[in-house]
C-alpha cells in the first residue's frame, strides 16, 4: 500500500533505436527487466518522428543503418538533427565498428558516452542509470536556477517600480529596462525633508548578474547616506566601492538635487553622459564634469555644480542603452538624435515627452535592446 503524502515516481522511458531487429528485442527486454519503457525504432527518420511526439529520457542509439553500416556517418546525422529540435535529451550512441575517431565526433555532435558491441549488459545499464541521473541533476539545478533569477528579478523590478513622488514645480518621470534578465542601470527620485528631490541615475559597468548585484550594493549605500549633497553622496560611494567592487567594475553616476523654492538644479556627474537640458526658448545645456567614476580611483574629490532653472526647462537623463541602441545595420540612435528629439518636443509635458523618447529608441532598435536602458524627465513647470 503506498502511504499517505508519498508518490511513486513514473518509470524512464528510452527511446532505442538500430536497424536490426534482433538487438532491438535483446535491448528491450535487458531495459524492461531493469524497470525501463523502451520504445524501439530502427530508421533515422523514425528517431526524430518519436522525439517529436514524447519526452523521453535517455536516446540509446546505434551509429549505423541500412544506407551506411561501417562509417557512422547516417548516425552522425542524426545527432546533428536531433540537437536542431532542440531538444535536452541525454544521448548514448551504439556501434559495432567503433574507433576514437567515431567516437570524438559523436560526442562533438551531442553524445553523452559511446559503447561498442557486442555491449557488456552491466556497463550498458550503468552508463544508461549515469546519464540518466546526471540529467535529472541537471535539470533540477537549472529550475532552482531559474526560479532563483526569477525571484532576483522580481524584487529589481519592485524597487525601479515604485512610484516617482510629487514635487511642487515639477512634474518627473521615469523607467528602466534591462537588456537581460537583470540589469545594471538604477534609478531614484525621492522627496527629502528639506523640500528638495534627490534625483539620481546610474549605470553599472557590464550587463547580467553581476552588474544587477553591483547595483543593489549601490541602492543600499544611497539610501543610507540619506539628504547628503551630490558631492558628498559621490566621495563617499566611490570610497565604499573602490573597497567593495571587483577589478575592472565601475559605475558611472549622476546624483542632484531639484530645489523647490530656488528652482536651483545642483549636481554632480560622476563620469555619466551628460544629461540634456532644453530650454523653453530651444536653448540646450549639458549638466556635464570631469570627475571620475565611481569605483577607480579611491581618493578622487568630486565637484558641485550649479544651474537655474527656469519655467518651461525640460531635463533629460539617460544611461548609454538609450543613445547606443543599434538598427539592423549596427548604426547607432546615437547622442545627436536625443538632443535633437527633446528639443522639438520641449513643449511636452514629462510623460509625453519619455513616451516619445522612448517609441524613438524601441523604433531604431526594433523592440530590441542590447544594454540597460534607462531615461528620466523632469519637466518644470
Amino acid at each position: 500500500m503506498q502511504a499517505i503524502g508519498t508518490s511513486i515516481s513514473a518509470p524512464k522511458r528510452i527511446l532505442v533505436a538500430d536497424d536490426q531487429g534482433s538487438v532491438l528485442e535483446a535491448l528491450r527486454l535487458l531495459l524492461k527487466q531493469e524497470g525501463y519503457e523502451a520504445d524501439a525504432v530502427t530508421r533515422p527518420g523514425e528517431v526524430l518522428s518519436a522525439l517529436e511526439a514524447r519526452e523521453y529520457d535517455l536516446v540509446l542509439m546505434d551509429l549505423n543503418y541500412t544506407q551506411d553500416t561501417t562509417s557512422g556517418r547516417e548516425g552522425l546525422d542524426l545527432l546533428t538533427r536531433i540537437r536542431t529540435l532542440q531538444k535536452d535529451v541525454p544521448l548514448v550512441v551504439m556501434t559495432a565498428w567503433g574507433n576514437m575517431e567515431l567516437a570524438i565526433e559523436a560526442m562533438r555532435r551531442g553524445a553523452r558516452d559511446f559503447i561498442q558491441k557486442p555491449w557488456n549488459n552491466q556497463e550498458v545499464l550503468e552508463a544508461l542509470r549515469a546519464q540518466i541521473s546526471d540529467h535529472q541533476r541537471g535539470m533540477r539545478q537549472s529550475r532552482e536556477w531559474k526560479q532563483e533569477i526569477a525571484d532576483a528579478r522580481e524584487v529589481q523590478q519592485h524597487f525601479l517600480a515604485q512610484p516617482v513622488p510629487q514635487l511642487r514645480g515639477y512634474d518627473i518621470c521615469a523607467s528602466s529596462t534591462p537588456a537581460r534578465i537583470l540589469g545594471g542601470d538604477y534609478f531614484e527620485v525621492s522627496r527629502m525633508e528639506t523640500g528638495e528631490a534627490a534625483l539620481c541615475i546610474a549605470d553599472v559597468a557590464g550587463k547580467g548578474i553581476g552588474a544587477a548585484l553591483l547595483m543593489s550594493s549601490l541602492q543600499a549605500m544611497l539610501r543610507s547616506l540619506g539628504g547628503a549633497r551630490p558631492a558628498s553622496v559621490c566621495g563617499e560611494l566611490n570610497r565604499v566601492l573602490c573597497q567593495l567592487a571587483p577589478a575592472g567594475k565601475f559605475v558611472s553616476f549622476f546624483h542632484c538635487l531639484l530645489a523647490e523654492d530656488s528652482r536651483q538644479l545642483v549636481y554632480c556627474n560622476a563620469g555619466h553622459n551628460a544629461p540634456i537640458l532644453v530650454r523653453q526658448d530651444g536653448s540646450v545645456l549639458r549638466p556635464q564634469s570631469n570627475d571620475a567614476v565611481l569605483g577607480y580611483f579611491r581618493d578622487w574629490r568630486y565637484s558641485e555644480h550649479v544651474i537655474d532653472l527656469q519655467c518651461g526647462d525640460r531635463l533629460v537623463l539617460f544611461t548609454d542603452g538609450i543613445t547606443e541602441a543599434f538598427d539592423g545595420e549596427e548604426r547607432e540612435f546615437g547622442d545627436e538624435r536625443l538632443v535633437k528629439l527633446a528639443r522639438e518636443n520641449r513643449a511636452c509635458d514629462a510623460a509625453s515627452l519619455h513616451r516619445v523618447l522612448t517609441s524613438a529608441v524601441l523604433e531604431h532598435g526594433g523592440e530590441r535592446l542590447h544594454d540597460d536602458a534607462t531615461l528620466v524627465v523632469a519637466a518644470v513647470k
